[in-house]
């Protein structure tokens, strides 16, 4: 878009009256048209954005009360339910343009629903790898690779490649992202953008198709800066009756909301422990290490006190259990066929498809297949009985048994060194070039993910390639505000 608003200017202005939300929606058509015919970020554009858009103008005009994101361009994770558009999560035999059959739910998901009641111009829904199952990019999608907008030859990260693409390239201001294992921090770190990936819990997911709804699943902003992702926080988070988990939230988000927790000298006196061994046993890569090492100089400089790996000795290193082809932990994910389930039946007794069963059949393919998207679940201990038994609530007693002691020693290295929370890079080595067999390398995926804790992703430069490096906050369950207060000081010097 031209100028690069940012979710605050670009609101000042339309409330000002300096811009319409119609010439708004006009100036992110023009740059989709232009780019993403290369980018590949938008798989379903939101055919209604320009009668929305003017519909907001007449409500403005006629001084009636707008939403917090009134005219503000969104760009929406396909894997979102949008009532009236496909949701194919990326896999062929979910989409009619690529000979399979499409999914149309008829409501909104929860937070589609928040987004538009807040005003904002949904431009449409964007790229991912089948059933999400990659946290590097969306290559095998039906709808072709998605590009980083910063680096277009590495990875664009994933699962959530379209959204952070499109907010990168300058389509949208805000997009919505989800997270199982990296789908948030990993596109946000790449195309050097903030991304938030709450508490579990805090958010609702319903409406979402699952990877592990029950256990891990949680829905995030990507934006340009800190304080659009938190203004984007405050409409996304909060309790629902459509998904009981969010009950945990109530009373967990601050007065005024996330984005007045930024303020200056936020990180003033702040112990802040730093990655190392007793994390993950993972070592940096020479251009991660050189970058982090500038980013701690930054975090001195703002008055923060830096606790060297105060992970060491806990054992929480150890507890880590990573499947054979992947450094990736997805302890939990075996939920999904119990949540998949469940989540084809919202589509109602007149869609071809409303359960496992019927996707089988009408399919003719079966994403638990060993050899499908998701076959690396094989791995998980419980996954075959689970697989015959999808409509019983799984018992999850092993995964639950994890979390419990990731959380217990977490909370002990917190209190025991007084730390306000953990800082590291969010990735290893730089992302890998787009059709590389490797993945990306992440620091704190699958811990952060197995414990359902928040964590924000904010710029802190860029590797050789051109691809971003992203500095990572973790903090205490339900903390968010302290985190956003966190990264939009270090953003403010970088």
């Amino acid at each position: 878009m031209t100028p690069p608003w940012t979710v605050r200017t670009l609101g000042a202005a339309l409330a000002r009256g300096d811009v319409t939300a119609e010439a708004v929606a006009e100036l992110s058509l023009a740059r989709i048209a232009a780019e993403d015919g290369t980018l590949n970020a938008i798989i379903t554009p939101n055919p209604h954005v320009l009668e929305d858009a003017r519909a907001i103008d007449r409500r403005r005009a006629a001084g009636e009360a707008v939403g917090p994101l009134a005219g503000i361009p969104v760009l929406v994770k396909d894997t979102m339910d949008m009532a009236g558009l496909p949701t194919t999560g990326g896999w062929s035999k979910l989409s009619a343009r690529a000979g399979g059959v499409d999914l149309i739910p008829r409501r909104d998901s929860a937070v589609v629903a928040r987004m538009r009641a807040a005003g904002a111009l949904l431009l449409g829904k964007t790229n991912v790898p089948v059933m999400s199952a990659s946290g590097t990019n969306a290559n095998d999608s039906w709808a072709g690779p998605t590009l980083n907008a910063i680096a277009p030859e590495r990875a664009p990260g994933g699962s959530s490649a379209g959204s952070a693409t499109g907010v990168a390239a300058g389509y949208a201001v805000i997009g919505l992202a989800e997270e199982t294992g990296g789908s948030i921090q990993n596109p946000a770190a790449a195309q050097g953008l903030v991304g938030i990936k709450p508490t579990f819990g805090l958010v609702p997911n319903s409406g979402v198709m699952p990877l592990a709804n029950s256990t891990r699943d949680v829905v995030g902003p990507v934006a340009q800066t800190v304080r659009g992702a938190a203004i984007a926080l405050d409409v996304l988070a909060g309790y629902t009756p459509e998904d009981p988990k969010t009950v945990a939230g109530i009373g967990r988000r601050p007065l005024g909301g996330y984005a007045a927790a930024i303020r200056p000298g936020a990180l003033q006196g702040k112990r802040l422990g730093l990655y190392g061994p007793g994390w993950r046993h993972a070592n940096l890569s020479p251009a991660s290490e050189a970058l982090f090492r500038t980013a701690c100089e930054g975090l001195r400089a703002l008055g923060a006190e830096l606790i060297e790996d105060p992970f060491a000795g806990s054992g929480f290193a150890d507890l880590a259990h990573f499947v054979s082809a992947l450094p990736y932990d997805p302890r939990g994910e075996e939920s999904v066929v119990y949540d998949l389930d469940r989540y084809l039946a919202t589509f109602g007794p007149d869609s071809p498809i409303n359960s496992l069963d019927s996707l089988r059949r009408v399919t003719g393919a079966d994403p638990f297949d060993p050899a499908g998207p998701l076959g690396y679940l094989w791995e998980l201990e419980d996954f075959r009985h689970l697989v015959a038994n999808y409509r019983d609530p799984p018992p999850l007693t092993r995964f639950l048994g994890i979390r419990e002691h990731y959380l217990q020693i977490f909370k002990q290295v917190m209190n025991a060194h007084r730390l306000d929370a953990m800082v590291m890079p969010q990735t290893q080595a730089e992302p890998p070039l787009l059709h590389a067999p490797e993945p990306i390398l992440e620091t704190a995926v699958s811990e952060i993910n197995i414990a359902g804790l928040p964590a924000i992703t904010v710029p802190a430069g860029l590797y050789p390639s051109g691809a971003g490096f992203g500095l990572l906050f973790v903090g205490r369950l339900w903390k968010e505000a302290r985190l956003i207060a966190f990264a939009a000081e270090y953003e403010a010097i970088t």
